[in-house]
């Protein structure tokens, strides 16, 4: 494992690797045990997209393994000012030990592994969003035990988290169904990849996929960069929305989990949504940890 560029290029062994190596950083920092494995390592982040969960998770995460995460905008860089990724790329290897890029094209992502020479990890792109994914399988595996038998659906915009989560999914050996509008399905290479190597179902019909999932997964209807859509997908996903009558289908146990940040009364209900907050946040949370193993795995 030399980048995390996308979840497809991670085998199975190395995706429990990571998520082993979470577990335990995870019990580290909830007993005060120091685990300082990049003692003076330099990160830097590069964002073209506003984030929370992302910022903060890897700015902590790099503290609290005992380096350094330097906040980079693209606005600040000379990106902003027309410089090709591919120089960027030179230059920030030369003065850090790793980078983390959260922006739009997927090609950006695989030009900085491509032409820079230290780890480059994947905080989202139009295309996938891994970091997001091996927290949501942590917090799968610490609420179901194991991901042998599990069906994963996912509701709403066949978009970067469709993508993903189908890859983990089958990766981990779950059945994966998604639902979604036949105009917004999932990467089409995705979906060919995800029929030869395990069960997927894709279908327009939310309880068709849902029926007797053991987790329920959505987004919102419109991701960052889409807001001139906005209007037009309200109208195409108004009934693509994780309530009661949704929940009924699924198992009853079923978890629901959510990326975040979630439109209350778009792709999730309020009542759904605040009777899985627990689910929810320790997803969120989870997002450090998954994080710091990546990290670990790749800097140290």
């Amino acid at each position: 494992m030399k980048h995390l560029l996308k979840l497809a290029d991670l085998s199975s062994e190395e995706i429990f690797g990571i998520l082993n190596l979470a577990d335990q950083l995870k019990y580290e920092r909830k007993n005060n045990i120091a685990h300082q494995h990049l003692k003076g390592k330099k990160l830097g982040m590069i964002f073209s997209k506003s984030s929370t969960r992302t910022r903060v998770s890897f700015e902590v995460g790099m503290n609290e393994l005992g380096g350094y995460a330097l906040f980079l905008s693209d606005r600040d860089l000379q990106l902003g000012r027309g410089e090709p990724i591919k120089d960027t790329a030179r230059v920030l290897s030369r003065y850090l030990d790793g980078i983390m890029i959260r922006t739009f094209a997927q090609k950006d992502v695989e030009d900085l592994a491509e032409y820079g020479s230290i780890p480059i990890i994947n905080g989202l792109t139009d295309y996938c969003h891994p970091c997001q994914v091996l927290a949501d399988l942590m917090t799968i595996r610490e609420y179901k035990g194991s991901f042998k038998g599990l069906k994963l659906c996912f509701v709403g915009d066949g978009n970067n988290m469709a993508n993903s989560l189908i890859v983990g999914g089958i990766k981990m050996g779950m059945e994966v169904a998604v639902a979604c509008p036949e105009n917004y399905r999932p990467d089409a290479g995705i979906i060919e990849w995800a029929e030869a190597n395990g069960k997927l179902l894709i279908t327009s019909d939310m309880k068709k996929a849902a029926t007797g999932a053991d987790v329920l997964y959505t987004d919102v209807w419109a991701s960052m960069g889409q807001e001139g859509e906005k209007k037009e997908r309200e109208k195409v996903f108004k009934n693509y929305c994780v309530n009661a009558d949704l929940m009924s289908v699924a198992k009853t146990d079923a978890m629901v989990l959510h990326c975040l940040p979630a439109h209350r009364g778009e792709e999730i209900t309020a009542d759904v949504f605040e009777a899985h907050a627990e689910e929810i946040f320790d997803e969120a949370e989870n997002r450090l940890h998954a994080q710091k193993a990546v990290l670990v795995k790749l800097l140290k």
